[in-house]
């Protein structure tokens, strides 16, 4: 029986025995009227350990994302954000939709942006002009090849904003990706954001959800966003379970996911059909091919690999928990075999 090997993105995960287990036995309520038990236990959970004071319990990181713009935002202002922002990309024109507000887009570095970028567009006060009132960062970057931002990249953000009177928000969707390879404290980046969305369904392999972190005056109006966007969920104490299971269980062995990560990188610098490899630092690793990238995800899906293009030459492998080291050394025999 040929192997399969899912590495489109780490959102394929199936929840493991023991968070299956945890998710059968957890103590649910209503949500909405706030008496679910354990999504209070999550929410409390998350908040504690990125230092915050509150947390909301959402389907999905789009939805935190734009809960936080429109808690942080009043239509005709404006965002900062780089070019490649997921928030901006791939949330469905939400922020223009839901919050009335434009993008001032940035060219960072694989993302990343820096607070000598930040400071000459944010707008004067000026009729003429929208009024720049948040800026929005995102760890790890999807489209910089799971590139990190360091606490201390972070800190000169985070004091241009509070000297600007500007709100600072983080789109954590691979955060602990971020902290496993910066070796950061969490609970230190309450100090620097107003907001926080952590993203369990990712790296962390929870079947459904994300966390917004604020203080407790943001949580409560968030809540409200959250109802109107049709995001109270009931009983959905079962999911949140998932997600309690995968902080205390899945965080330490992402460094397992980053070291496959490097092997297949590692690999691919070595093909003579790939013109680049952007360097590997979490789970993603993006590389460009000579000859048309769907040629080469048809080759790989003969072989049971599944992947992803993200441009005409581009080709991203994620990896997950439901990769081990037979599939990498699998991938890793394919491609050496491709001419």
């Amino acid at each position: 029986m040929q192997l399969t090997v899912d590495l489109r993105s780490d959102t394929v995960t199936k929840p493991t025995p023991g968070m299956l287990e945890a998710m059968w036995s957890a103590k649910v309520g209503d949500d909405v009227f706030g008496e679910d038990e354990t999504i209070n236990t999550l929410e409390q959970k998350a908040a504690a350990i990125f230092g915050m004071e509150a947390g909301l319990f959402c389907p999905s990181g789009t939805m935190t994302n734009q809960i936080a713009i429109k808690c942080f935002t009043q239509p005709l202002d404006e965002l900062i954000a780089d070019q490649t922002a997921h928030v901006y990309r791939y949330e469905g024109g939400g922020i223009a939709f839901n919050s009335g507000v434009s993008t001032r887009l940035l060219n960072g570095y694989r993302g990343i942006i820096t607070a000598e970028m930040i400071e000459p567009e944010i707008n004067a006060e000026n009729i003429h002009y929208p009024h720049t009132s948040l800026v929005v960062l995102e760890n790890t970057v999807n489209k910089g090849g799971g590139s990190c931002y360091t606490l201390q990249d972070i800190k000169p953000i985070a004091e241009l904003c509070k000297a600007k009177g500007l709100k600072l928000h983080l789109d954590g969707a691979r955060i602990f990706n971020a902290l496993a390879h910066t070796g950061d404290n969490a609970a230190d980046y309450g100090q620097y954001f107003n907001g926080i969305s952590v993203c369990l369904s990712k790296g962390l392999g929870a079947p459904v959800g994300s966390v917004l972190l604020a203080d407790a005056e943001t949580i409560k109006y968030a809540r409200r966003i959250r109802k109107v966007l049709g995001g109270g969920m009931r009983q959905a104490g079962f999911l949140a379970a998932a997600g309690i299971y995968a902080l205390d269980h899945h965080v330490e062995r992402l460094k397992i996911d980053h070291a496959h990560a490097r092997i297949l990188g590692e690999e691919l610098s070595n093909l003579p059909w790939v013109s680049n490899v952007i360097p590997v630092e979490t789970n993603i690793v993006l590389f460009d091919t000579i000859e048309p990238a769907s040629a080469v995800l048809a080759k790989l899906a003969i072989h049971g690999i599944k992947a992803s293009d993200t441009a005409k030459h581009r080709i991203r492998f994620v990896t997950h928990l439901d990769i081990h080291p037979e599939h990498i050394e699998h991938v890793v025999k394919v491609l050496g075999s491709f001419e």
